[in-house]
């Protein structure tokens, strides 16, 4: 059963925008302790880039401060990523990943892959 889907990236030239969705099932949405999106460059480990904690705090990664937001819908039962003024180096596969309150666990998306070319 498939928790979390991304969708939104794409290829952009530096400058533009992308949103990304992530659409999360029912219980894990409505049981999040976090939420937030990650992003890994090949090789590389994977790296927050936006989270959204359950007491509405967000924070973000300082090389995408000013250019990103992170956003959900509680109707939609789904996470949005916000991404503006795209430089090359945001190229990379982004995951959406929410942990659960109760447990810790990570749920983790596909990934959606975005490329930004110069």
């Amino acid at each position: 059963q498939v928790q979390l889907v991304e969708s939104g990236g794409g290829s952009v030239q530096a400058g533009g925008s992308l949103r990304l969705s992530c659409a999360a099932s029912a219980y894990i949405y409505s049981n999040f302790g976090s939420m937030g999106w990650f992003r890994q460059y090949p090789g590389k480990e994977r790296e927050g880039v936006a989270t959204f904690d359950r007491d509405g705090t967000t924070s973000y990664a300082d090389s995408v401060k000013g250019r990103f937001t992170v956003s959900k819908d509680n109707a939609k039962k789904t996470l949005y990523l916000q991404m503006n003024s795209l430089k090359p180096d945001d190229t990379a596969m982004y995951y959406c990943a929410i942990r659960l309150f109760s447990t810790g666990f990570n749920y983790w998306g596909r990934g959606t892959q975005v490329t930004v070319s110069s």
